[in-house]
């Protein structure tokens, strides 16, 4: 026998009696089946609702055919009549999201014509897809009119149309559907068939936050969230921005324009600093001019200002080597010479020292998990100069 369907019913229905109808073992669980139930199972990309039947705690709720299977950690016995109980925050919460996702989707099916062809509750985000282009600047537009029709509070009507009225609906949908179909519609927002559970009125929805649209497929991929959801993530923001606001000494709606001075002023150090470090550079190679084969030591060098200090050493020396580290650490190492000297260095660092890396002719960087005496000792065997 089919279950009745209480959540189709009333929505807002958070506790129940209903009698245990069957109760078989599966996996993860026990599989009970109820002769009504206001437990929602997972579909339409709406996860199923939890709670607990007496006193078994309901993990999931399947739909299995005509069966609604409760799949809880306790078994329940056929024949008893059980209290249910919803968890209603998560219930609230899912019913907040669906019903945002709804509005979103009417007002860009009416605004471009797209459908939506993908949809799903995470934990943390909804993602929806339609079939266009959104262009960015359209969404605090899309968002505004969102949420003032959230504000009106309009209310929200589930209801299957008759055969003789379903031909005179107009509704969103991607295909063609038969007969009965369940229909929510938001007066002049929205119209789609749709399986979820959904508030009453949109004022319960509160508030919905687009919070991005990238390209995905030939449409876009939009990720937002409603409700409660909504509002904590706006208050993490806040937080965040309140610290930011401290550190650059702004203003909280200034701390955009605070962030990109401090970017430009570290910038333009960033410039200074190299430019002074290229000098320092300059002048430890002319302390080599001369030198065949030179490896130098530098210290708390990052792997792109180790082959910058070898370009400038191998300038004035034809042979030049860098390494940067420290002990226990490993070094990175840059060394220039002529291509068939940096192949054969690089092949022996890898035999002798473990040595990974590579480069193009004329060019080996890698690093070297060795003591800088290793190091050293392996180039002074091949004739080179270790400074300092």
């Amino acid at each position: 026998m089919e279950a009745k369907k209480l959540y189709y019913e009333n929505c807002h229905q958070r506790t129940f009696t209903a009698r245990v109808t069957g109760c078989r073992e599966g996996k993860g669980g026990w599989e009970v089946t109820l002769d009504q139930t206001a437990f929602y199972p997972e579909g339409g990309g709406q996860p199923s609702d939890t709670g607990t039947l007496g006193e078994a705690r309901v993990l999931s709720v399947q739909e299995a055919g005509e069966e609604i299977l409760h799949l809880c950690d306790a078994p329940l016995i056929p024949g008893a009549e059980v209290t249910g109980t919803i968890d209603w925050e998560r219930r609230f919460d899912l019913m907040q999201q669906h019903s945002g996702e709804h509005l979103v989707s009417g007002v860009i099916h009416r605004r471009y014509g797209y459908h939506n062809v993908g949809f799903h509750m995470g934990a943390d985000v909804i993602t929806i897809d339609f079939d266009g282009p959104i262009p960015p600047e359209d969404l605090p537009d899309i968002q505004q009119e969102v949420n003032a029709a959230i504000w009106k509070n309009l209310p929200v009507k589930c209801w299957y149309p008759s055969p003789e009225e379903l031909p005179k609906v107009s509704y969103r949908s991607k295909k063609a559907l038969p007969w009965p179909v369940r229909i929510v519609e938001v007066p002049g927002v929205d119209s789609c068939a749709c399986c979820g559970t959904h508030v009453a009125f949109t004022g319960e929805i509160g508030l919905v936050v687009l919070l991005s649209s990238v390209k995905f497929h030939q449409g876009v991929r939009m990720e937002l969230l409603c409700g409660g959801r909504a509002v904590l993530y706006l208050c993490r923001i806040y937080e965040q921005n309140k610290q930011v606001s401290q550190a650059f000494s702004a203003k909280l709606l200034e701390t955009g324009e605070a962030a990109w001075r401090m970017n430009r002023q570290l910038e333009e150090a960033r410039f200074r600093a190299n430019g002074l470090q290229l000098q320092v550079f300059a002048a430890i190679a002319r302390e080599y001019q001369g030198e065949s084969s030179v490896l130098y030591f530098a210290e708390n060098l990052e792997p792109g200002q180790v082959r910058q200090l070898c370009e400038v050493l191998g300038k004035t020396c034809p042979q030049a080597a860098v390494a940067s580290g420290e002990e226990g650490a490993g070094y990175s190492l840059c060394l220039t010479a002529q291509p068939e000297v940096t192949t054969a260095l690089g092949k022996a660092l890898k035999e002798n020292l473990g040595a990974r890396g590579g480069g193009k002719p004329g060019w080996y960087q890698g690093n070297v998990p060795a003591g800088k005496e290793e190091i050293a000792a392996f180039f002074r065997r091949e004739g080179w100069k270790v400074a300092p």
